[in-house]
């Protein structure tokens, strides 16, 4: 269990670490992708490297030739968590609400690791970076994850579930971001098979097949996928997990500088065993991916009017609705 303490202190503070650097360094994929696709490390299938002798002036360059680099990384994500959960002494039943949690999140990956990606007519060259930060976070993840829903606290709280409201709502919420997310993801792809029927896309050296996307919430929102996964772990820990907080423990206090300091650092240097000890799996893997997303939703909203222009629509956000 101090793995899973160590893991899960960690996963939160490492997030919390890279997420506002973000909003100002791009991550070094798709719209971002670098525009030297020669001179850095650059990956677009990786299972196996080659050097790239052509680029040894500029500096060490990969090619990569075969599956795509986003399938290795998102495949490593089932893989950890049903390593951990089906390793683990108390494993839950087959014929179990745990093992029906379990499903949904095997479920998403199987869109996310294979069916996407392998419906996907173009995609950009990404920096290794990418990829490696990926593996790592999918890793922790299912880790994380797979440990809690094989657990005594995951089985007690469990227990009737379906009969709770919470966890109807939760599954409910769960498969409408799952479906949203596909939708939205899909009109994305139909941009680029009708650019690579006209011949424009290029193994993701131009920018050609990138236009502005209409259709469902894309005439409120630029990133309308982002928001519909939101809701979909939303739902999952809803449904998985009791909420980390309840009104009744949160209390107004003011916001001085000194106060704000010494409650970040009482928070950073809690010990692993009681860092933040209602904030489950489920809601941690919530949480990241949003202060992961929203500062890509944010600067590829920018990204989306700086290139559009007087042509995008003014009226849309970012990624949440009205607001952002």
């Amino acid at each position: 269990m101090s793995t899973y303490n160590v893991a899960r202190k960690y996963f939160v503070l490492t997030s919390l670490t890279v997420a506002p650097c973000t909003f100002i360094i791009n991550a070094p994929f798709g719209r971002f992708t670098p525009t030297n696709q020669s001179s850095i490390l650059l990956v677009d299938g990786v299972l196996h490297l080659k050097f790239n002798p052509s680029a040894f002036t500029n500096g060490l360059a990969i090619e990569c030739l075969g599956v795509k680099s986003w399938i290795a990384m998102e495949l490593v994500a089932p893989t950890s968590f049903l390593y951990t959960l089906l390793s683990s002494p108390t494993r839950p039943p087959l014929f179990s609400v745990q093992s029906l949690c379990a499903s949904l999140y095997l479920l998403h990956y199987v869109n996310r690791a294979l069916l996407s990606p392998l419906r996907t007519p173009s995609r950009s060259k990404s920096h290794v970076i990418v990829p490696l930060s990926g593996i790592m976070f999918n890793v922790i993840n299912g880790f994380l994850l797979g440990t809690y829903l094989a657990s005594s606290a995951a089985r007690a709280y469990l227990t009737n579930a379906l009969t709770r409201p919470t966890f109807i709502l939760g599954i409910a919420l769960w498969a409408l971001g799952a479906a949203g997310n596909i939708w939205h993801d899909e009109i994305l792809l139909n941009i680029r098979r009708k650019a690579r029927s006209k011949g424009k896309a290029r193994d993701g050296s131009s920018a050609e097949h990138y236009a502005i996307p209409h259709g469902g919430l894309y005439s409120l929102v630029s990133y309308p996928n982002y928001l519909c996964e939101w809701i979909e772990w939303a739902g999952f820990a809803i449904a998985t997990s009791p909420a980390p907080l309840s009104l009744a423990s949160l209390s107004v206090t003011p916001l001085l500088p000194s106060s704000v300091f010494e409650s970040l650092r009482a928070f950073v240097q809690t010990p692993a065993a009681s860092f933040a000890p209602s904030l489950t799996p489920p809601y941690i893997f919530f949480l990241n991916e949003v202060v992961l997303m929203l500062p890509r939703a944010v600067r590829g909203h920018k990204w989306y009017r700086d290139r559009f222009g007087a042509t995008y629509p003014p009226e849309r956000r970012a990624v949440i609705p009205f607001l952002l």
